[in-house]
């Protein structure tokens, strides 16, 4: 699906199914580099369920025209301005690594939109490396490189993937490739520099989900204890033998996950 959001084309994924007014609204949004396409399996399967699914690419990503934007709060006001021109006026919103602090932020400036929010792979702070931020400043297929062998756990560096034939590795790097220059280095500035999470995690009223991987060492288990402490409606989901691509390591885990906290919202 495409549309105009502040008179700029934007795309969002809906599984192959038209929205459904009064319908339950899913929004998906992808992390630092990376488009809708990581959500497919999730996406596709809430779509075919009973759920209207947005997975959005964020400004500058997939096909939605840049250019991209330079602080999280912005995305997340961004996210809002898409459901506005969808007609939507409550969704619930899922998001992963770059796009879990767009989805609390979200969640903390326009409470009245947000029904539920699940936070997977996320940290706060989400600080990044200054030799990551340097080689994605610079263009440096480097940064690829350091993201896809620092994202991915021990499993996945072998070449564990759930369906044969399928390679991890390879598909984040092309994944990577195709972001437009720049827009890597936006995304990542944008995380380092965010530092009001702790604040608005207490803001938050609606249930919030925590899905966490045991291996990841981009958003760290450790790191995230004062983000825990800090949400008073929470639910928590750590992945064992997993690292940071958890939508790619164990895309069905994070399925059952978000199914049995999303399904808890319908009763």
């Amino acid at each position: 699906m495409k549309l105009k959001v502040n008179n700029k084309t934007v795309y969002a994924y809906t599984g192959a199914k038209d929205l459904i007014p009064d319908q339950d609204t899913i929004v998906f949004i992808h992390g630092a580099g990376l488009d809708h396409t990581v959500w497919l399996l999730q996406s596709r399967y809430f779509a075919h369920h009973g759920w209207n699914v947005v997975a959005l690419d964020l400004p500058g990503h997939g096909l939605s025209h840049g250019p991209a934007l330079p602080d999280i709060e912005t995305m997340a006001d961004w996210v809002v301005q898409l459901l506005d021109g969808l007609g939507i006026e409550q969704a619930a919103v899922v998001g992963h690594s770059m796009g879990s602090l767009v989805a609390l932020e979200t969640g903390a400036r326009h409470p009245q939109r947000v029904k539920r929010l699940a936070l997977l792979g996320t940290s706060i702070p989400l600080a990044v490396s200054e030799p990551l931020l340097n080689a994605a400043k610079n263009n440096d297929h480097d940064a690829f490189d350091m993201i896809t062998l620092w994202g991915h756990g021990h499993a996945a560096r072998m070449g564990g993937h759930p369906v044969p034939g399928m390679w991890m590795i390879g598909n984040t790097v092309r994944l990577l490739e195709h972001a437009p220059p720049g827009v890597l280095f936006m995304d990542l500035s944008a995380c380092n520099q965010y530092q009001s999470g702790l604040d608005s995690a207490r803001q938050l009223r609606c249930p919030v989900l925590l899905v966490l991987a045991r291996d990841d060492r981009m958003t760290p288990v450790a790191i995230a204890e004062e983000l825990i402490h800090s949400i008073g409606n929470l639910h928590t989901v750590i992945l064992d033998d997993c690292g940071h691509m958890m939508l790619a390591e164990q895309p069905d885990q994070v399925l059952d996950a978000l199914n049995t906290f999303l399904l808890d919202g319908q009763a």
